[in-house]
């Protein structure tokens, strides 16, 4: 009888921190790991992120894994794991997924694994300041087995039990575990053995977000582009992500709903993807001020 392989769905809305997730884990566990990626926009940052660890990568660009790429996704499990034979494999999905035709597929189709569970990250800060859940984070939350309340150090301890919560009145079963920079022992996210049958969706999933890409091979002022950052909630941008060249170093750049931030990072040149509701009515404005940034 052949042992089926462990899968792991990691879903949440954009800028939850799952990428985050994936790079602490990889750098806490020593099983083989076997990654495949959904993004969303035309240049895959998270797996550019993630690559150069011990880890095999299969990237599912172009679409949503929840629902146009799921012929692409069974090849490339299939392909994976006789290849690769890995001991455990991790799907994150793109933030606007709606993972219930995901997991139903998993389930009735994917004979040589078997799912493990379905974590699912919440940005406790975004909670607070877009208090209104949507449509496909709600799925999110009601697909869980274990929920990770990230960013908890954004937030009270007031708002970070008003959040639990409304989180519990979506899914009474999860367990909410609180985090700051998805920093969680990774024996809580593996071997939870989901027993749940998903039943076959039947809904259309309408993407709710734009999205469009810039890249240079010039260099950028800082000084430029921190201004720039500062007023991007101002352009309906609620993500962006990317790498910048500045003229000391290359950064990793993340954004998400008004907070920003950049680490240090080893990378070729600048490449930025932005994402939001009607963000292309904005997108040449955004482009012509980054290359006013140019050097």
């Amino acid at each position: 009888m052949q042992v089926r392989t462990p899968l792991t769905v990691i879903t949440g809305s954009l800028g939850s921190g799952k990428t985050t997730l994936l790079r602490h884990i990889l750098d806490s566990i020593p099983q083989k790991i076997a990654i495949l990626m959904n993004e969303f926009g035309e240049i895959a940052i998270d797996t550019k992120i993630i690559q150069g660890k011990n880890v095999a990568m299969a990237n599912l660009g172009g679409g949503c894994v929840c629902c146009s790429l799921l012929g692409e996704f069974e090849a490339a499990v299939d392909e994976i794991i006789e290849t690769v034979n890995p001991d455990v494999i991790v799907v994150e999905t793109t933030g606007v997924a709606e993972p219930d035709a995901l997991v139903f597929d998993i389930q009735e189709s994917l004979t040589k694994v078997r799912l493990d569970g379905v974590v699912t990250v919440v940005d406790a800060d975004a909670m607070v300041r877009y208090p209104s859940v949507g449509h496909t984070t709600r799925m999110q939350i009601e697909a869980a087995d274990t929920i990770l309340l990230n960013k908890v150090d954004l937030v009270t301890e007031e708002q970070l039990q008003a959040i639990e919560a409304k989180l519990h009145s979506y899914n009474e079963v999860a367990e909410i575990l609180h985090t700051q920079r998805c920093q969680v022992d990774p024996d809580l996210l593996f071997g939870i053995a989901r027993a749940r049958l998903q039943p076959e969706p039947h809904h259309i999933h309408q993407p709710e977000f734009d999205s469009f890409s810039y890249k240079t091979q010039a260099t950028l002022k800082r000084e430029c582009f921190e201004e720039f950052a500062d007023e991007l909630v101002e352009k309906d941008v609620y993500r962006a992500k990317g790498f910048i060249r500045f003229p000391e170093q290359i950064y990793l750049f993340n954004y998400v709903a008004g907070r920003w931030e950049l680490e240090l990072f080893e990378q070729d040149a600048t490449e930025l993807v932005f994402i939001g509701r009607q963000v292309k009515k904005y997108q040449q404005e955004i482009i012509d001020q980054l290359k006013r940034c140019e050097q």
